[in-house]
C-alpha cells in the first residue's frame, strides 16, 4: 500500500499529539480502525479509512496482569498461552480489565503441572506476583485433590504426612487426609512436579487423576476448565 502510512502517524496528526502519546493510545487498545480496535502503532491505513480514539482513551501506565487459568488433564501446561484469547477467557471474570494483544507476552509460568494432572495454573507479568509464587515456593502452600486406586499400606496415611523422601530428600510434614474412600487430600508447601505422584506410590497406592484447588489463598473456585481470568486488584496469594 504505497499511500498508507502508519497509524501512529495518522493518529499524532489527526488528534493532534506527539507521536510517543500516540503509540501508547494504540498499544493501550484505545484506537480503532474502521470500528475494529487495533494495537499495533505500525499497521498501515489509507487516507479513506476511518481512525477513532476511544472517548475513555487514557494515557495512563498499563498495569502488568495476572492470568489464572483451569488447565485440563492432558494439556501440557506451557501450551496455555497459546491459547489465550477472548473465546476462552471465562465469561464471569470481573476484573474489568479489556483483552489486549499485550497481555499475551512477557507472561511467566510460576508452577507448571503435569501433563496428566488439571486444575490451577498461574502466569503472569506481575514481577511481585512471579517473585511471591517462585521465589517463595516454600513457604507457599496449595491444595490439590488425588483419586487414588489399589490398597494404601499399612500406615501410610501416616507416612504421607510425614516420613517419605522425594528425589533423595527427606519431605517436611504434609497434610494429607482422606475425602473418601479413593480421594486424598493434599495441602503442601513447596511441591515439586511428580512429588504426589511418587509418594502415593510409596505406599501402595496408584494416582488416577490429580488436581490442583488452590495456591496460597486462590482457589480454583468455579473457573471452567479450558478456561481463563484476571487476578482482581484486591487478590493476594
Amino acid at each position: 500500500m504505497s499511500n498508507s502510512i502508519r497509524l501512529a502517524k495518522r493518529l499524532a496528526e489527526q488528534i493532534p499529539c506527539s507521536r510517543q502519546a500516540a503509540e501508547q493510545y494504540i498499544a493501550g487498545g484505545w484506537v480503532t480502525v474502521d470500528g475494529l480496535v487495533i494495537e499495533e502503532p505500525g499497521f498501515r491505513v489509507l487516507e479513506q479509512q476511518l481512525v477513532e480514539l476511544m472517548p475513555k482513551a487514557s494515557l495512563a501506565t498499563l498495569a502488568d496482569v495476572t492470568i489464572l487459568w483451569h488447565k485440563p488433564a492432558g494439556v501440557v501446561t506451557e501450551t496455555l498461552v497459546q491459547q489465550l484469547s477472548l473465546e476462552t477467557m471465562a465469561a464471569g471474570d470481573r476484573s474489568g480489565h479489556r483483552f489486549l494483544k499485550r497481555h499475551t507476552t512477557n507472561l511467566t509460568l510460576t508452577n507448571a503441572l503435569e501433563t496428566e494432572a488439571s486444575g490451577l495454573v498461574v502466569f503472569s507479568q506481575d514481577w511481585n506476583v512471579n517473585r511471591k509464587l517462585v521465589d517463595d515456593a516454600s513457604k507457599l502452600e496449595q491444595e490439590f485433590l488425588v483419586e487414588v486406586s489399589g490398597d494404601i499400606a499399612n500406615g501410610g496415611l501416616a507416612l504421607l504426612n510425614h516420613g517419605l523422601s522425594f528425589n533423595g530428600r527427606a519431605l517436611a510434614p504434609i497434610k494429607v487426609s482422606w475425602q473418601n474412600e479413593t480421594r486424598l487430600r493434599f495441602a503442601v508447601k513447596g511441591v515439586q512436579m511428580h512429588q504426589i505422584t511418587h509418594m502415593c506410590q510409596q505406599v501402595g497406592l496408584t494416582v488416577v487423576s490429580l488436581k490442583r484447588l488452590r495456591i496460597g489463598r486462590i482457589p480454583l473456585s468455579s473457573l471452567p476448565v479450558g478456561q481463563w481470568r484476571y487476578l482482581l486488584g484486591y487478590e493476594r496469594f
